[in-house]
């Protein structure tokens, strides 16, 4: 079982710690404050609608009296308030499903709540009757829309019609579709180069013996506009020349809405800026170039954390970090990591994990989405097969294709001893060659997804120096999810992954090239890479093929607790692919806490088929889902 603590240290005043919605000392802001109610009114309340579904829900979930009707009110004057609030949100929720012929009624002891004086004298329980009589359901008439943008446009530029989300004749006259039929009229104009596209008029006309609801829109497309001069305000450290240029904005290109979100999406990737906005000038000046201001605001440069781990096998872990978020102007990062692990009482130094490492970014050299990513690390891992020391080093290019589509090349080298190995011996290896990503990533959350794929693909062509052989390496991961509604509520994820490796014979691979399985992200149920291959002598080594994957139901009951069951399996193989015959399963059950983190996870596996040796059962400890 492991737990892991972490904490960010930021430059700046200490207000407080907070830990998982619990603030231990520090502080609260005046809005997280609480007034204290006075003259507390109760009330006992009756919800007529004469509708039932729909209109009945939508009625009751507008009413302010009905929703709060187990809180008091601040005196009579707030139980007035929150009455006299309620007439224009029960009205505003009929004529969002098309009923503008409606009546409302809400009797305060037997008095209409509108003509009820503040200073009134009201007994305590009041007795409340709230009686809805929503009328005859209308429909759209006549639809009449002024100045619409000409078609056809570039697919790219394509704007959801009306007609599409339901503003025709004989539809339903729902008010809110009136709104967003506005909306897409204005962007059509938008996506055409028109920034300043507005409604200039809205003409909407109840005909309560036909039924119907006549609407006629004028839109005003404004003046046509190109980038014009863009200026930065608020950088300290930051060059404002760099700032305009990993936007992607070129001055004089057509104006595009899609352009600047993606101008928005790439400043705020670079994790320097603590707020920005990409502000348009009012006005769109005689020559067509409409100027921008980029205003932001920088966060601390430099960031530090630390953290610990504890497993009830591996020991004691602790880590800790340094980031500098903008070493030279343009935004380059510098992370520098260190771990040291396998700590055990009484304390054996020889037997402790040591890691260190750093990785350098400089985003931006060839395009706003490209990437230059260096790193170097060092470790000394003491496993149960072997004691593994290495260096290694990569440099690469890493890109964002799309919102969805990224990827990443390079070069990679790495020597490494291998000490201990009771199966192989002693063993040294040195690789060089290169390392590829691609990867579709089109969920919702990246921890704590309900929709949505992910899917990524690795492969890593080498040579080994010391035995001179060609190694191939690769991985293809698929992950998705399916969500049973539309709140998130009842998910079903699913995960599987292979992997291969072409080469020599297994005593002539780096063993931290092979297969493993096991453990909180492999199979539960089993400890960590202790499912590989038997090599006669009672040891588990690393194997050339792997195949696993995991199902696992995810239900959510309120917002702060959910549970999830589950069933992993693996196997990894030595000179031919899985079987599934050979599987190793596991399966469980887990808990979820949710926060503003994600959710905490605590998941119990125990082994369906466990060998000898493996444990009876299992627990994981961590922030986010399993996968």
């Amino acid at each position: 079982m492991a737990f892991l603590l972490a904490g960010t240290l930021l430059t700046g005043p200490a207000l407080g710690f907070e830990l998982f919605g619990i603030q231990f000392f520090g502080s609260q802001s005046e809005e997280d404050i609480e007034a204290v109610i006075a003259d507390p009114r109760t009330y006992d309340i009756t919800f007529e609608t004469g509708a039932e579904g729909e209109v009945d829900g939508a009625l009751r979930g507008a009413s302010n009296l009905w929703g709060d009707r187990e809180e008091p009110s601040s005196g009579v004057p707030g139980l007035l308030a929150k009455a006299r609030s309620d007439y224009a949100r029960m009205t505003a929720a009929l004529y969002n499903l098309g009923y503008y012929g409606g009546a409302i009624s809400i009797l305060i002891n037997g008095r209409e709540a509108s003509s009820i004086p503040p200073d009134a004298n009201i007994p305590e329980p009041a007795t409340i009757a709230v009686t809805v009589n929503s009328g005859p359901q209308f429909t759209f008439g006549a639809l009449n829309v002024a100045n619409r943008a000409p078609g056809p446009v570039p697919p790219q530029d394509e704007v959801e019609a009306p007609e599409d989300i339901g503003f025709a004749t004989g539809e339903i006259a729902h008010a809110t579709i009136v709104a967003q039929a506005e909306q897409r009229l204005v962007e059509s104009w938008r996506q055409l180069g028109y920034p300043k596209a507005a409604i200039a008029s809205r003409d909407v006309v109840a005909d309560h013996p036909t039924r119907t609801i006549d609407v006629a829109i004028t839109v005003d497309p404004g003046a046509y506009a190109m980038i014009g001069p863009i200026g930065v305000e608020g950088t300290t450290n930051m060059d404002p020349a760099f700032v305009v240029r990993q936007t992607g904005l070129v001055p004089g290109a057509e104006y595009d809405p899609d352009d600047l979100e993606l101008a928005q999406q790439r400043l705020a990737r670079l994790d320097v800026f603590r707020s920005l906005r990409i502000q348009a000038a009012e006005q769109v000046p005689a020559n067509g170039l409409l100027p921008y201001q980029i205003i932001v605001q920088e966060q601390a440069l430099r960031r530090f954390g630390v953290g610990a781990t504890l497993a009830t096998i591996d020991g004691l872990g602790v880590e800790g970090y340094w980031l500098h978020r903008n070493l030279f102007g343009q935004a380059e990062r510098l992370r520098l990591d260190a771990r040291v692990a396998g700590i055990g009482f009484p304390l054996e130094t020889e037997e402790f994990d040591y890691a260190f490492g750093g990785t350098f970014t400089k985003p931006g050299i060839y395009t706003p989405d490209t990437d230059l990513v260096a790193s170097i690390s060092a470790d000394r891992s003491v496993l149960p097969l072997y004691t593994q020391t290495a260096i290694g080093a990569r440099v690469g290019i890493e890109q964002l294709f799309t919102d969805t589509i990224s990827g990443g090349i390079g070069f990679q080298a790495q020597h490494s001893y291998f000490e201990n190995d009771e199966t192989f011996g002693d063993r040294t290896f040195t690789t060089v060659g290169l390392y590829g990503r691609g990867a579709f990533d089109n969920r919702d959350s990246q921890l704590d997804p309900t929709e949505g794929f992910f899917i990524e693909a690795t492969v890593d062509p080498l040579y080994e120096l010391e035995y001179e052989n060609f190694i191939g390496r690769a991985t293809l991961e698929a992950r998705t999810y399916f969500d049973f509604g539309t709140d998130g509520n009842y998910v079903l994820a699913a995960r599987i992954k292979g992997g291969g490796l072409l080469g020599p014979s297994l005593s002539e691979i780096p063993p931290n090239l092979l297969f493993f399985a096991g453990g909180g992200g492999s199979v539960r149920g089993y400890g960590f890479r202790s499912i590989g291959v038997d090599d006669g002598a009672g040891n588990v080594t690393g194997g050339r093929y792997l195949l696993e994957g995991s199902v696992e139901g995810r239900v959510r009951f309120n917002d702060d607790f959910g549970a999830v069951a589950f069933v992993d399996g693996g196997y990894v193989a030595a000179d031919r692919f899985p079987g599934l015959e050979e599987l190793r399963l596991g399966a469980g059950v887990g808990i979820r806490y949710y926060t503003a983190l994600g959710p905490l996870r605590l998941d119990a596996a125990i082994p369906i088929n466990p060998r000898s040796g493996d444990p009876d059962y299992a627990l994981y400890v961590g922030i986010g889902q399993s996968f």
